[in-house]
């Protein structure tokens, strides 16, 4: 599984890897907190709208492939973030970027479910997480620091080695996977999926536990380099330490396996919650604690949310993690920017309040289905 996750901290590492810097390309390319949102806002748009192709090509091609494939690729537009001119080009790099990574990200979870669930259970989707999340203290603390050092440029570029690194890993190390079930047509297994209550619950679920994570966490960078805090770029991205906090991933898919998925994810959507209302007093004393609530609550209820996901049904698992990560990134790239707009009109309690309004969808989503699942099983 080490070849798995190496790819996969590669790609999640350059996911995220301007989140810590945001308020120094602001600078750089003159533009607003909003517009600086969007260079995260257009990975994960182009991640929704590419997985659907990447899920259906593991589907017919075979997952190992795909995988290898899409590490490779993703190294081109990463060096090419690290030397564009403008910041529109800078956006288009960013969302080449995001076109190459549903072929490690989307494909991922199935080919964890095909190769590993059978003989570890839940703790497999949890080291898979895992691997993901510790790819993202990579890309946030690393890419922070080495900008407060040299320049973002050097910060970014560095992170090529990565992708690179994982494609070799993977396609030296990787067990392939059974041939997948899949529908005979693609349109039906599109379609299929998406009136698919079974994918769609867990979806929702985890994608109002990322728009809250990925909004909290962007604009918290503005909030500490303001007073009454005042602090640096390099001490702002320590603050993605926390990312260390995906030990919780393997603990999280045994829970689950014990008390149900869908339990563990309103656990995480409450502890978000919690957070997030800690996070209004103005005291660092408070924001750390909040800040961890709303990360472990990312890695508890995602890990939760995928192993729902794994077990919709045997036929095609690719095109329901596409339906699940489209979902999840369109809720990812909205909160890139809608909170941006929210936090230049009333700063953090506008932040705060977008994340409250997701956490409802997804509490209400899961109540609501709670009872349906309960008669099913009966």
């Amino acid at each position: 599984m080490s070849g798995l996750l190496v790819g996969a901290a590669g790609m999640f590492a350059t996911m995220y890897s301007t989140q810590a810097i945001l308020p120094r390309l602001g600078e750089d390319f003159d533009v607003s907190p909003s517009q600086t949102g969007l260079t995260i806002s257009v990975v994960v748009l182009a991640v929704a709208a590419s997985g659907w192709i990447w899920g259906l090509a593991s589907d017919r091609y075979g997952r190992k492939r795909t995988l290898t494939a899409a590490s490779a690729l993703l190294a081109v537009p990463t060096m090419l973030v690290a030397v564009a001119p403008s910041y529109p080009l800078f956006l288009v790099f960013r969302a080449l970027q995001g076109l190459c990574m549903p072929g490690l990200l989307i494909v991922g979870v199935p080919y964890v479910a095909e190769v590993f669930t059978p003989s570890l259970g839940g703790r497999a989707m949890g080291l898979y997480v895992a691997g993901l999340f510790a790819g993202g203290v990579v890309g946030r603390v690393g890419v922070g620091l080495v900008t407060a050092a040299t320049s973002w440029r050097l910060a970014l570029g560095l992170l090529v080695i990565l992708p690179a690194a994982g494609a070799l890993v993977m396609r030296r190390t990787l067990p392939e996977a059974p041939l997948p079930s899949r529908s005979a047509r693609a349109g039906s297994a599109v379609l299929g999926q998406l009136r698919n209550p079974r994918v769609l619950r867990p979806a929702v679920a985890a994608s109002a536990l990322f728009f809250t994570f990925v909004s909290v966490f962007s604009y918290a960078t503005f909030r500490l380099e303001e007073p009454p805090f005042g602090y640096g770029t390099g001490t702002v991205s320590l603050i993605f330490l926390l990312w260390a906090l995906g030990v919780a991933g393997p603990p999280a898919g045994r829970l689950a396996d014990r008390l149900g998925w869908r339990r563990v994810a309103l656990l995480a959507l409450s502890s978000s919650a919690a957070g997030v209302l800690l996070s209004l007093p103005a005291l660092i004393v408070t924001l750390v604690p909040a800040l961890t609530l709303v990360i472990s609550a990312m890695f508890v209820g995602v890990t939760a949310a995928q192993l729902g996901v794994s077990e919709a049904g045997d036929v095609d698992r690719g095109v329901a993690s596409a339906v699940y990560f489209t979902l999840y990134y369109v809720a990812g790239a909205a909160a890139g920017f809608l909170p941006g707009l929210a936090w230049q009109r009333w700063e953090w309690p506008g932040v705060a309040g977008c994340a409250g309004v997701a956490l409802a969808i997804g509490f209400a989503v899961l109540l609501r289905s709670g009872p349906r699942q309960q008669s099913a099983a009966l």
